[in-house]
Formats: structure tokens, C-alpha cells, sequence
């Protein structure tokens, strides 16, 4: 019975970073690494490894968002601030998009690029954690978390932080990749994760293990449907999704009522 216990004890205290178990408390600073090694690199390495359809995807998340002018907007593991800029000329002078990312690298090369591109006035910055976020209630008329979930140590806490801080009508996009939709597809596509990308990273970034980590951590992420329930369960209301490229990418849709 000890046994049993001390068994459950530790599936309790520990948790996935990529295919590897490590203490729950050692996920954030492993995470941390990952993305302090990629960020000089992260735009381009999108780039080659999507092809640049992940461009598509954002974009498509951000038709899907409902944005409009004056509107207030978050974007979380907001990186290098794709979805940001977007946002920003969407929302306009009156409006105001707060990019937050967990990882202060990640922060700096979107805050720079942003600001070299001419985004200024209406773009704050912010250094926060999914799980704990440091705003007031009822503070975003809309939340998008854009392939940064699966990197998150307790995704269920994240998502009662994000709809804490959405407002009634708000909404939550989560653009994340998922499980391919036919076999045939996943075999290619696990070929090209295992095979591939790690290469590719060694050869662009000088970093094969954080590419490797990237393509475990993915196959960890809860399917299409796990993701559905997780969000009825943290209280989003006619939550859907879409499968994007035959389910390797899927945007997920919750609203607060």
C-alpha cells in the first residue's frame, strides 16, 4: 500500500518535458532554456520548418478573433510577435495589445522587432506567467495563446488565468499543433519531426536538443478534444475547434458568458 502510495505520490510531483518525466518545479527553468537557446533564431526557424504556412495559421486565427477597433487584446507566449502586430493595426490608436511571454529573451526580440517595424503607441510588453497573470479581472475583450500551451506546466490552471481576465462576451484562441487527423499523414509527419527538424535545428540554430524537445513536446499536447474539455471544465462556453493542415495544427475557440 506504501508502495502504491509513494508511486502516486511521485506522478503527482513530476511532470512531462517532452518525453522525459522531471519535477513539476524543474518544467518552467527547462522551458526557459529551450527558448533562451532559440530566440535569435525563432523567426526563421518557423519559417523553414512550417514552409512559412504557420504565417496562415496566425493569420487565419486572427480573421477568427472578432477584433475590431478600441479593442483590448492579449497575446500570450506572444514571442516574436507575429500575432501582435496584426492585432496592433487591427485594434488601432484606441485599442491596445499587451504581448506577454514567460521568457525575457523571447520578450526582447519581439519587442525589438515590433518596434523596428514601427508598432509603437498602442503595443505594451509584459514578462508573465500563463498559469498566474498579472492583470484584473475582466481586463481583454480578447486572449490568444499561439503554440505556447504545450510548453505551459499546468495547462488548467492557465486556462482559469486566461478566463479570469477575460471579459463577459470575451474570447479565447488557442492556435496549437494537434494530432493529424489520418495515419497516413502522422506517419509523414512524425518522420519529419524525429527525422528532420532536430537536423535542421542543429544546422540553422546550433541546436538539435531544443528541436528535439519542440517535437516531443507536441506529441504530449492533449488531443483536439481533450483540449475541448479542458476548456468547458476552466468554464469557456461554446468551445470548437478547426483542424488546420489536416489536424497538425488545430485552433481552439471558447467564449465567456
Amino acid at each position: 500500500m506504501n508502495d502504491k502510495q509513494d508511486k502516486q505520490d511521485q506522478q503527482r510531483d513530476s511532470i512531462d518535458f517532452g518525453y522525459q518525466q522531471v519535477a513539476r518545479e524543474r518544467k518552467k527553468g527547462l522551458v526557459a532554456n529551450v527558448f533562451n537557446s532559440v530566440a535569435a533564431k525563432y523567426d526563421v526557424m518557423n519559417d523553414l520548418m512550417s514552409m512559412g504556412i504557420h504565417r496562415l495559421w496566425k493569420r487565419y486565427t486572427i480573421d477568427c478573433s472578432g477584433v475590431r477597433q478600441g479593442m483590448k487584446v492579449l497575446d500570450i507566449a506572444g514571442g516574436t510577435g507575429d500575432l501582435t502586430a496584426q492585432f496592433a493595426r487591427r485594434v488601432g490608436p484606441h485599442g491596445e495589445v499587451v504581448l506577454a511571454d514567460i521568457n525575457d529573451a523571447m520578450l526582447k526580440v519581439g519587442r525589438d522587432k515590433l518596434r523596428d517595424k514601427g508598432h509603437v503607441g498602442n503595443i505594451r510588453y509584459v514578462q508573465a506567467d500563463a498559469e498566474q497573470l498579472p492583470f484584473d479581472d475582466n481586463s481583454f475583450d480578447i486572449i490568444t495563446i499561439a503554440f505556447g500551451l504545450r510548453n505551459v506546466t499546468d495547462k488548467p490552471a492557465a486556462l482559469r488565468s486566461m478566463f479570469r481576465v477575460l471579459k463577459p462576451g470575451g474570447r479565447l484562441l488557442v492556435l496549437e499543433f494537434s494530432k493529424p487527423i489520418t495515419p497516413a499523414l502522422e506517419q509523414v509527419y512524425d518522420f519529419y519531426s524525429f527525422n528532420v527538424l532536430p537536423k535542421m535545428g542543429q544546422l540553422v540554430a546550433n541546436d538539435a536538443d531544443s528541436y528535439q524537445y519542440l517535437a516531443e513536446s507536441i506529441r504530449m499536447h492533449p488531443d483536439q478534444e481533450t483540449l475541448k474539455t479542458m476548456m468547458h471544465e476552466a468554464g469557456y462556453d461554446n468551445v470548437d475547434y478547426q483542424n488546420l493542415t489536416g489536424g497538425i495544427v488545430a485552433l481552439h475557440r471558447g467564449y465567456k458568458f
